[in-house]
């Protein structure tokens, strides 16, 4: 039987957080706004680009996934494609939970 060790159960606490995290937040925006959230929010330019950079940044793994899936389903992407993609957006889900848990621990104290 597999025992997590403590930095183990860490990282995998972070990873869900922060996946959780980002999905909230984009199922959040998309509530309030009608609209998906996605990387051209970064296009546009001005003061709404610098604006949207924190909310890109958190929902980054949610877009990357969704992404992911959409294009496995409707452009037939190469399953190679799907796992990296998918890698990159655990890493980087993982990465947000760890600051995310970070900062909240730091305000409980």
């Amino acid at each position: 039987m597999a025992v997590f060790e403590p930095h183990q159960f860490e990282l995998f606490r972070a990873l869900i957080f922060g996946l959780a995290f980002a999905g909230f937040v984009a199922s959040g925006f998309q509530f309030l706004t009608n609209r998906p959230p996605s990387f051209t929010l970064l296009q546009k330019g001005g003061w709404s680009a610098i604006f949207s950079v924190p909310l890109v940044v958190v929902t980054a793994p949610f877009i990357i996934l969704r992404n992911t899936i959409r294009g496995r389903r409707f452009e037939r992407r190469s399953v190679f494609f799907i796992w990296l993609a998918t890698v990159i957006a655990c890493l980087w889900g993982m990465v947000a939970g760890r600051v995310l848990l970070t900062i909240v621990s730091s305000l409980l104290i």
